[in-house]
């Protein structure tokens, strides 16, 4: 299942310690951090989104763990830099980062109420 392979890819990388993470070449541009925090966020939403929309839900009931999965994906942003902060040596809190966890879900979460609503009614 796609969904819960990329959840766990994702939390395997924000759970590596600082050292384990490369900050040469590519890795030193600015922000890039920042868009990949929006780039896993996003695609996390779309993924679990699709996988409800697949099971063939009412549009009610889609607009519900749309919401829901949104939810999560904020609540676990949140939780993930606190967890770095106080738990994974090399880490730290971000608000920044936080900040790219809500825009990458939040538009994935608007392109999938748009698309794939619409697609259901």
């Amino acid at each position: 299942m796609v969904p819960l392979a990329w959840t766990l890819f994702m939390e395997t990388l924000f759970f590596l310690p600082g050292s384990s993470l490369p900050s040469e070449g590519m890795f030193n541009i600015p922000n890039l951090d920042k868009i990949v925090h929006i780039f896993l966020f996003g695609a996390f939403v779309s993924l679990w989104c699709y996988y409800f929309y697949r099971k063939k839900k009412s549009p009610g009931a889609l607009k519900s763990f749309f919401f829901w999965i949104y939810f999560v994906a904020i609540f676990n942003g949140i939780l993930v830099e606190y967890i770095q902060f106080y738990y994974i040596p090399g880490r730290s809190f971000d608000k920044g980062d936080i900040i790219a966890d809500m825009i990458g879900a939040g538009l994935a979460y608007g392109i999938c109420n748009i698309k794939l609503l619409k697609t259901s009614i």
